[in-house]
């Protein structure tokens, strides 16, 4: 049976969670990780104040339940097991993972795998901006691991991502900005100023229509790339299914960002 936190009633006032996770409860009693400290805005409260607690942490899955909208740092730092959120959750979702698994059956606020060094975030909804991104002032975002979101998300995703997988249903402006390494996945429509300032990685625009790309990107050549079959297939595994019309599809690579020295890829579906 599984660790089950069912939230009592929403707050108007955010609830942060950060640092209730599978393996940080996976050898305490229920009435010990009642007492976990969590904050209500900046006040510290017991866990068991918003959330029922209930099951068995022992195998490491924890389901959180309600109208976690305003729950926030559900998985932060989590470095094994598996969360299920049945419905929509707050900001940082799996913020600083290194490991693990965790599912949002609803949408997820911004900052979804902040961070994330490992792992696997799939939100089945949509996600808000800086998907996989750096925090302000920090020089790395995304390190490793893998998130999927079936909607479209916001602006700046993976920015400063250095590896890792992002594939996103759609996205707003400037994904990938200073880009250092990794892949990132667009399947729907996308913003403008993709890959401003990225170094190197790969950008791929897999909706209908082009943006407009800045004019730091050089076109290089017409193709179809064999990564692209396999990073298909990847998602696909994960429970991600793009659409059949994309395999064997020709792209356009464009390198740049120029500025950064032009070893980026952007690759556009034609």
């Amino acid at each position: 049976m599984n660790l089950r936190l069912v939230l009592k009633s929403p707050s108007s006032v955010p609830v942060e969670v950060e640092g209730v996770t599978p393996d940080a409860v996976r050898d305490k009693p229920l009435a010990e990780i009642e007492r976990l400290p969590i904050f209500h805005g900046n006040r510290p409260v017991p866990l068991a104040e918003f959330f029922g607690v209930s099951g068995d942490p022992a195998d490491g899955r924890m389901e959180w339940e309600g109208d976690l909208s305003g729950v926030h740092w559900i998985g932060a730092a989590m470095s094994g097991g598996r969360i299920q959120i049945a419905g929509n959750a707050g900001r940082h979702v799996g913020s600083e993972m290194s490991g693990g698994e965790i599912v949002v059956d609803g949408d997820a606020g911004d900052w979804v795998g902040g961070e994330m060094h490992g792992g696997l975030i799939h939100v089945r909804g949509r996600a808000g901006h800086l998907v996989g991104a750096a925090y302000r002032g920090s020089a790395r975002g995304m390190t490793g691991g893998t998130i999927l979101v079936a909607g479209p998300v916001g602006n700046e995703i993976g920015h400063t991502m250095r590896r890792g997988l992002l594939a996103v249903g759609g996205a707003g402006d400037l994904a990938g900005f200073n880009m250092l390494a990794g892949s990132i996945l667009i399947f729907g429509s996308a913003g403008i100023r993709n890959g401003a300032g990225m170094r190197r990685g790969t950008i791929a625009l897999l909706g209908t229509g082009t943006p407009p790309l800045l004019p730091s990107f050089r076109f290089a050549c017409r193709y179809r790339p064999e990564v692209m079959a396999l990073l298909l297939r990847h998602v696909r595994s994960l429970g991600f299914p793009p659409s059949a019309e994309l395999d064997g599809s020709e792209f356009d690579l464009f390198n740049g960002d120029l500025i950064e020295g032009g070893r980026g890829e952007l690759l556009v579906r034609r």
